[in-house]
């Protein structure tokens, strides 16, 4: 008899749960956006000014061809 009226008071707690989640669930946050200012870079500027780069060496061997066959 006691086990039925444990499972009773377990089905009771998770029904009110089930309730309480329904019907007093918490708002949808607001998410303030601050204003915000608009910054605007010049490409061309920042590659004009660009100087001393470095710069890597390499041997193109795309295409060689053989002698022979």
């Amino acid at each position: 008899m006691r086990a039925h009226h444990a499972i009773a008071i377990v089905a009771i707690l998770l029904i009110g749960f089930g309730l309480k989640l329904t019907f007093f669930s918490a708002p949808p946050a607001e998410a303030v956006v601050p204003p915000v200012e608009i910054v605007r870079m010049d490409v061309f500027q920042m590659q004009q000014n660009i100087k001393n780069l470095p710069e890597e060496k390499m041997n193109d061997t795309t295409f060689v061809f053989s002698e022979g066959d």
